[in-house]
Parts: C-alpha cells; sequence; structure tokens
C-alpha cells in the first residue's frame, strides 16, 4: 500500500461535522479542546450545532474544515487504523493544503490553527471588500475555457477533474461569461453560491497580507510528499511551500493535477479525510480504476 490523504477545502462544510469524533475520540476530542482555547471561541459547537450561516463564513468554516481533517487522521491513529509507514502522500483542495502540510509535520497544529484562522480572516475580508462571483463549467476541455475566461477578463479557479473547471472574478463579469458560455454552446454552466471570487485577483489583498503573517512563521520539510496545488507537483523545500501557499490564494487550484501526480508518484490507495465525499466523487471522475475511500466521522474511522 501507498497511501494519499485528501484533505476537504472550503464548502465543504456542514452542520454536525466532527460530533461522533468528539464524542468517541479522544486523540479527536484533545484536537477540539486545544481549538476552542487557541481560538478564543467555541469551535466545537459551532461545527457539531451550526447555525449553518455562521459555519459556512470563510473564518469559521476553515479552521473548523482544518480541525475536523486533523481530528479524523487522529482518531484511525488512535486506533490503529493507518498502517505503519503511511501515508506516503497528502494533497489538500485550498485550505486543506494548510491541513496537508500539518499533518505533514511542516508546523505543529497550533501554528497550523492560527495559520488557516488568519488565511480565513482575510480571504472574508477581502470578500466583504469586492462583490465577486464564481461559476462552475461542467464537460468543456481546459482550452475552450481559458478563451472564455479571456474573452469576459475572469480566471480559471479551480481545475478539480476531467470536464469540471470552475470559473472566478467580478460577479458583473462572472454573470455576462456564463450567458457567453451558453452562446458558444456549453451546455452546463451552474452559477455558484459564494461569498467572492475565490482564487482571482480579487484576493490580492488577502495574498499580500497573507505573505507578511506566514513571514513570521517557522516551516519545516514535510515528512512525507505533499502535493501544491499552484503547479500539481510535489514540493519539499520550506521557502517554497510558504512561497505555494501564499501565491495559492490568487492562483488556480490544479486539483486534478495533483492526484495525477500522487498515482503517477506511486499511491496506490486515496482516502479523503473530510466531510460530504466531494473529493472521493472528483478521483473517481478523473480515474475510476483509483481505490477511493471517505472518512467524515467515527463509524467511518471505525470501519477502516
Amino acid at each position: 500500500m501507498a497511501l494519499a490523504f485528501l484533505f476537504a477545502g472550503q464548502g465543504a462544510q456542514k452542520v454536525g461535522m466532527g460530533k461522533s469524533l468528539c464524542e468517541q475520540s479522544a486523540a479527536a476530542r484533545a484536537l477540539y479542546d486545544e481549538a476552542g482555547q487557541l481560538l478564543g471561541w467555541n469551535l466545537a459547537n459551532v461545527s457539531f450545532a451550526g447555525p449553518e450561516a455562521e459555519l459556512t463564513q470563510t473564518k469559521v468554516c476553515q479552521p473548523a474544515l482544518f480541525v475536523h481533517g486533523l481530528a479524523l487522521v487522529a482518531a484511525l491513529r488512535e486506533l490503529g487504523k493507518i498502517p505503519a509507514g503511511e501515508p506516503k502522500f497528502a494533497i489538500g483542495l485550498s485550505l486543506g493544503e494548510v491541513t496537508a502540510y500539518c499533518a505533514a509535520g511542516v508546523f505543529d497544529f497550533a501554528t497550523g490553527l492560527r495559520v488557516v484562522a488568519e488565511r480565513g480572516r482575510l480571504m472574508q475580508q477581502a470578500c466583504e471588500q469586492t462583490t465577486g462571483g464564481m461559476a462552475a463549467i461542467i464537460g468543456e476541455d481546459r482550452t475552450k475555457v481559458a478563451e472564455l475566461c479571456r474573452e469576459f477578463d475572469i480566471e480559471t479557479a479551480n481545475f478539480n477533474a476531467p470536464g469540471q473547471i470552475v470559473v472566478s472574478g467580478e460577479k458583473s463579469k462572472v454573470e455576462a461569461a456564463v450567458v457567453g458560455a451558453k452562446a458558444r454552446g456549453m451546455k452546463k454552466v451552474i452559477p455558484l453560491v459564494v461569498a467572492g471570487a475565490y482564487h482571482s485577483r480579487l484576493m490580492e489583498p488577502a495574498r499580500a497580507a497573507f505573505a507578511v503573517y506566514l513571514d513570521g512563521v517557522t516551516f519545516s520539510a514535510p515528512k512525507f510528499t505533499v502535493f501544491t496545488n499552484t503547479t500539481g507537483q510535489a514540493v519539499s523545500d520550506p521557502a517554497a511551500i510558504k512561497a505555494a501557499l501564499v501565491r495559492q490564494v490568487v492562483s488556480s487550484v490544479l486539483w486534478e493535477d495533483c492526484t495525477r501526480s500522487a498515482a503517477a508518484a506511486g499511491a496506490t490507495e486515496f482516502w479523503e479525510l473530510g466531510p460530504g465525499g466531494v473529493l472521493a466523487g472528483l478521483a473517481r471522475r478523473t480515474e475510476k480504476s483509483w481505490l477511493v475511500k471517505s472518512f467524515a466521522e467515527f463509524a467511518d474511522v471505525t470501519a477502516a
């Protein structure tokens, strides 16, 4: 076995996530307790009971998903469900990349939580200062979507799987692009309900401030291979990891490239650690032969 962990990104959150982990795993509960103390607000309460409107806020859901992903790892390790020497690889979708680096020992839990909390705060601030939008384009290739983006002055935010691309930019331009895409014969173009234009130049204020913040944070080399969203390739030098995390705020998430790189490097099994099963679906859409499992709650951990 050569195991790859997949960590969820914003949008995967759901009220109730992690509740059974906290109730039935001492290792997971310790992380939720530490998170509440470090953040100064009750992350467990918002994760388990909502309200959904609060959990959905960028500054809340990013740390909530970070803690949930690592709580799943902690519970799996506590029960001896992760084989010795595993995982060999990790990938995280957008904010999940921070979770992947933390799991790989680039920084400790407390540092990672502070990093993701600041990232979420800065991105929410950028959302509130701009009027951004996003849309999913299904069933089209990258070249056609790139042409559409050039024409309407928007950007590609996510390459999630073959034929699943998300575009991002000023709301009025994204709306015009949706109309333009349909006029070009693109059959499935879906405007997304989002707080802002993630992974576009509208996030530049967040990127600049995040760079300053990370300048004072110490990074170590990862203990196993982590792939960065910015290139789809492995990254191991601490300075390169830091630069990738900063650039990732405004650059495309090359998720399909990351998963293909992990498979090419020898990953034989993918474990999704997060709510919703979204990443497992994207992996199966990319390559049906991949062995993929999803872990969201304690029952999934015990069944591993």
